[in-house]
């Protein structure tokens, strides 16, 4: 062979492994561009494992070549320990989602920030939440007559006024309204009108799959039925809801409901219910979806294509 061929063949056999050095790592964790895939890091009920139960709720999400962390728990030393037993890098992350201020949902949120300090994490826009919070100098009443020392800011105030966050180094982006940061990846906010939790803002994670909307959600204080709402706005076609549903201390007749909405109002094909949806929710889903319906304990991972699937042992 002459040495101008050789030299061709070593060179399509260099690109050869290098296409599948990027390929390999892909098909080795199931990836796919089109498929959502689901691990539920923290929570409090789960097959026997080397996790931690505890009660609270954390999602590590994979779709089109990007890795969220949704929520971080109730406590950073068990999200740390569950990550590291998953086998989840979160000091790889694109960005996070902080779907509201209770503990259960951020207080993890220490060990994130400990391993991936800048990390861009999307959080519901409060006034003067935990999350930090702004206001333009105009937004109060002033009075020239008063002396500089009695004016705010001696009557020349900043044109942003800035106010801290429990994490004040951390990279967090308010959201206020239903955004698409991605293509294909929505936050829907929305805010609760329930007497217990009333104005919690809340965000939801909506991905726009070719099947339909896969939603994530946290604890649904808006109420599910709300959050499915506002997510067919994007597509009506709802594939599959996973998360906490709100419903622990709900009644039956709230819960069948519920079920009956989701359902048949708004078609959602697949559920998959964790954390603060109830064990008479879990009983009451099971029934009405058969099949359609999967179990989302500590540990488990949904590769949501076409058809979903448990990539369970």
């Amino acid at each position: 062979m002459k040495t101008k061929a050789r030299f061709a063949l070593y060179v399509r056999a260099i690109c050869l492994l290098a296409g599948l050095g990027v390929l390999l790592p892909s098909l080795a964790a199931g990836a796919n561009p089109s498929t959502v895939q689901i691990t539920i890091l923290y929570d409090a009920f789960g097959k026997p494992s080397a996790m931690e139960k505890d009660w609270g709720f954390a999602a590590f999400i994979e779709y089109g070549g990007r890795r969220i962390l949704f929520d971080t728990g109730d406590d950073p030393d068990i999200l740390a320990k569950n990550a590291k037993a998953k086998g989840v890098d979160l000091s790889k992350l694109d960005f996070a989602v902080s779907s509201h201020r209770h503990g259960d949902h951020m207080g993890g949120m220490e060990y994130l920030l400990s391993i991936n300090p800048m990390v861009k994490i999307y959080a519901p826009k409060e006034n003067f939440g935990v999350y930090g919070f702004t206001l333009p100098g105009s937004f109060y009443r002033k009075d020239e007559s008063l002396a500089a020392e009695q004016r705010y800011y001696d009557g020349t105030p900043p044109s942003v006024m800035k106010f801290g966050s429990a994490w004040p180094r951390a990279n967090f982006e308010l959201i206020e309204k239903t955004t698409e940061i991605a293509p294909g990846i929505h936050l829907i906010a929305l805010v609760s009108d329930k007497p217990s939790t009333l104005e919690l803002r809340e965000l939801s994670l909506a991905i726009n799959t070719p099947e339909g909307i896969v939603l994530v959600v946290g604890c649904s204080h808006p109420g599910i039925d709300k959050i499915v709402e506002a997510a067919t706005s994007i597509n009506p076609r709802m594939h599959l809801v996973a998360g906490g549903f709100h419903l622990v201390v709900a009644k039956d007749e709230e819960i069948e409901r519920i079920v009956a909405t989701l359902q048949t109002k708004w078609g959602v094909e697949y559920v998959a219910p964790g954390h603060c949806t109830g064990e008479p929710t879990f009983v009451a889903f099971k029934r009405a979806y058969g099949d359609h319906y999967f179990y989302a304990g500590l540990g488990t991972t949904i590769a949501v294509g076409a058809t979903p699937r448990s990539l369970e042992k």
